[in-house]
């Protein structure tokens, strides 16, 4: 098969996968590695990829992927790491969801939790929640993001600030190298932030299609987070760190079901 051939099928292996590794290219496509490296150039010096230690991510920039493109990454591996955050997560506790795909699934996984007060500025984990009758749901108000149903700005986090919240689960568009969890707005961010000074417990959800990104905007590091869900385990430095800090790493495990 021709790199031609190739590079559109490379390309939504990573839209699908969120990352693709030379090792998995080459077995898939039946060529060697030093072929794969060079699709995988090519398609970098086009910014069609990024490239990464053993492979490639989506390009990194100054604005995200479309929410619908967003919502179809790594599907399976954000219910594994819902189901395991939302374990978590006991009955009759007061919880925020932000704004994400990866807390949107947290929210499919709490429709059976009971007597939970569920505060959001994410119009679809509201929508979700409905089904639950067992669960008050509070809407924070704000600028409404028509591309993914969020509300940010001044209004949102004036909302949040009336509350005290048992659990915090946030979502963040890139983990840089450091432990820094990043996103691409600005006002997105401020509201972010100040989830996470209004939370007793604090809990990031996000797959390994979020390492290595980069986006312009700074959050938190995950120092200031009590549990990080994903489902890939860190770099040793990383891994290391948050041991240090405190942080615990939970890997959801392929298994689950």
């Amino acid at each position: 098969m021709s790199n031609s051939f190739r590079h559109p099928e490379i390309l939504e292996i990573a839209r699908r996968e969120g990352k693709v590794t030379v090792d998995d290219l080459a077995e898939r496509f039946g060529v060697t590695l030093q072929t794969i490296r060079r699709d995988l150039t090519d398609l970098a010096e086009n910014g069609r990829l990024q490239r990464v230690h053993g492979g490639a991510v989506l390009p990194s920039g100054t604005t995200n992927i479309g929410y619908e493109d967003r919502r179809a990454l790594n599907t399976d591996a954000k219910g594994r790491i819902a189901r395991t955050c939302a374990a978590r997560i006991p009955g009759n506790a007061s919880v925020f969801l932000n704004i994400g795909t990866s807390t949107e699934a947290v929210a499919r996984e709490l429709l059976h939790h009971q007597d939970l007060m569920v505060v959001t500025n994410n119009m679809n984990v509201a929508n979700i929640l409905v089904a639950n009758r067992d669960c008050e749901i509070v809407v924070t108000g704000g600028h409404l993001r028509r591309s993914d149903g969020g509300l940010v700005g001044n209004l949102a986090a004036e909302t949040i600030r009336q509350f005290k919240f048992d659990f915090a689960v946030i979502g963040c568009s890139a983990l840089d190298e450091d432990g820094d969890l990043l996103d691409f707005d600005i006002q997105e961010v401020g509201v972010s932030q100040t989830i996470l000074r209004q939370s007793r417990t604090t809990f990031l959800v996000a797959d390994h299609s979020k390492f290595g990104r980069k986006a312009p905007a700074r959050i938190a590091s995950l120092a200031s987070l009590d549990v990080f869900f994903t489902d890939a385990p860190l770099s040793n430095d990383l891994t290391d760190a948050c041991a240090e800090w405190g942080t615990e790493i939970v890997v959801a495990d392929t298994q689950d079901s």
